[in-house]
């Protein structure tokens, strides 16, 4: 397939730039597979399509405040180096990161640059290119690494918002249910859910299953590639704990739904699944692991029954994994609708869930 065919016209004004003022009273586009039809709703009435026995998977990582700004050291005189930022995508070991910089040709290897903000520092000394155009840097720091983080780093919100994160960023990037740091991108469908909404669920007989997918920076980066079989997608860690594979597992033997939370939390677990030579079934395997899995129209699905998800950019791997739960044509004209409705769209926007198909 081609990269022309996950295109669609969206106005700029439905781009949402901040989240709405309560997580869980966003708009909720119901898609109903099963019979080709839809429902305007709000998120907190997604209580009303998920039933006892199902399992709600949700990715618990965390979003690292990854973006940050300083400068190049230059000699004794520190203050007077050239501009610089930078956004890490993920520790390699220990304290060497893989990040991006802007302005590439500013840091190469053997430069350092120093990130500052009350009496906290890091910097972050140059060791080597990567093949994908990226650095790697060993980070250098005193005390507990995360406190330095937040004092010096900024929340790395996506780019298509035109603008500086803000305070509101520091909570509102972040799902309720964040527990492991290490994603450069927020798990968005998540951002929906409030502490309320979860408890609802379990008291009503839902199963709620936690994984980790440290979401990278393939989530934004564009697709560059024409024939999208030629895409490939960079890897992101995962892991799944024993408790989360039975609670999935023990769901589908009882024939409840697997329902994801987010496109991330369907790469963990599809990435996971391993097919039984005796029963013919697939099962998720608990452990850890790193996955390039690029889900589009044709892939078959072995655990994920149902998505919670957002409106995805244009010609995104997001939206191809969308279409390959559904169908290409039909999202895409799920989408139209949406547009003509005044859903927001991207990160901060509005929810769709795509219901009523089974493995």
């Amino acid at each position: 397939m081609s990269l022309s065919d996950f295109d669609y016209q969206l106005p700029a004004g439905l781009i949402a730039k901040y989240p709405g003022e309560i997580r869980d009273r966003s708009r909720l586009l119901v898609v109903h597979t099963d019979g080709d039809f839809t429902e305007d709703r709000h998120f907190r009435d997604i209580i009303d399509y998920i039933n006892p026995g199902d399992c709600l998977v949700l990715n618990d990582s965390k979003v690292l405040p990854a973006r940050l700004n300083g400068v190049k050291a230059s000699g004794s005189d520190e203050s007077s180096g050239a501009k610089v930022e930078i956004l890490l995508i993920r520790r390699v070991e220990g304290d060497i990161w893989e990040v991006m910089v802007r302005p590439g040709k500013k840091l190469r290897p053997g430069d350092c640059a120093i990130f500052k903000h009350g009496g906290h520092e890091i910097r972050a000394e140059i060791t080597d290119f990567t093949n994908e155009g990226t650095r790697m840097a060993r980070l250098l720091y005193e005390g507990d690494f995360i406190e330095n983080l937040n004092a010096v780093g900024n929340m790395p919100i996506p780019p298509y918002l035109k603008r500086d994160a803000e305070e509101i960023d520091k909570t509102r990037y972040q799902t309720v249910y964040s527990q492991v740091w290490g994603s450069v991108a927020a798990p968005t469908a998540g951002l929906h859910f409030t502490e309320e909404l979860i408890n609802r669920l379990k008291m009503g007989g839902v199963s709620v299953a936690s994984v980790t997918l440290h979401v990278g920076p393939g989530t934004f980066l564009p697709v560059k590639t024409e024939n999208i079989d030629e895409h490939h997608m960079h890897f992101e860690e995962y892991s799944i704990s024993a408790e989360s594979a039975e609670l999935i597992n023990s769901c589908r033997s009882k024939g409840g739904r697997v329902i994801c939370a987010g496109t991330t939390s369907v790469r963990a677990i599809e990435s996971a699944a391993r097919r039984d030579d005796e029963t013919a079934c697939f099962t998720v395997n608990a452990g850890h692991g790193n996955t390039d899995i690029f889900i589009r129209p044709g892939y078959a699905f072995k655990v994920t029954d149902d998505l919670i998800t957002n409106f995805h950019l244009p010609k995104s791997t997001l939206l191809m994994l969308v279409s390959a739960l559904y169908d290409r044509e039909k999202m895409l004209a799920v989408y139209e609708k949406a547009v003509q409705k005044g859903y927001r769209f991207f990160s901060y926007g509005d929810a769709m869930f795509i219901t009523g198909r089974k493995n």
